[in-house]
């Protein structure tokens, strides 16, 4: 089994875009961003830079754990029997869930832009992570549901002779 790019599609094209928000508003931040609110009031901020870090790390962070992921999974299945394994089907999903955590970054990292920025204060935080949460992880389970179809149809083939 050979690495694709699409098992880790989502957090590498996640990261990425987080790396160009980042710049986008850069110019925009003044020196001391505003990350913690009480109602709709600011009570601690960090800097700029500091904050960017704090944006753009996590992103990395979990694109590296997208592929160190995918690559432990394909290194341990070779146990598996060619043709058998459900892990073409599979490996996607697992690989690429991973992009549910950097949205909900994503989506922290534009509020405080557009704070810190504008001055405008969007739909509150944690109603957005309920949203991204629950979404997702209903299209993950519709995704695994059929993998594991897929899985199962192309077990019950019969395996092609390569003699014949």
């Amino acid at each position: 089994m050979r690495f694709r790019w699409a098992y880790i599609a989502l957090p590498a094209a996640l990261s990425l875009l987080t790396v160009i928000l980042a710049a986008c508003f850069y110019p925009f931040l003044s020196s001391d961003v505003a990350y913690h609110f009480i109602g709709d009031a600011p009570d601690k901020f960090l800097s700029r830079g500091g904050f960017i870090a704090w944006m753009i790390i996590p992103q990395l962070i979990f694109a590296l754990i997208a592929i160190a992921f995918v690559r432990l999974v394909m290194s341990l299945s070779r146990s598996f029997p060619a043709g058998t394994s459900p892990l073409q089907d599979i490996l996607p999903i697992m690989g690429n869930m991973w992009a549910l955590p950097q949205l909900v970054i994503i989506f922290a990292m534009v509020s405080f832009f557009l704070y810190n920025a504008y001055q405008i204060t969007p739909i509150s935080l944690w109603i957005l992570i309920v949203v991204v949460l629950v979404i997702g992880a209903g299209i993950l389970a519709l995704l695994f549901v059929r993998a594991i179809g897929r899985a199962r149809r192309r077990q019950k083939q019969p395996v092609k002779n390569s003699q014949e």
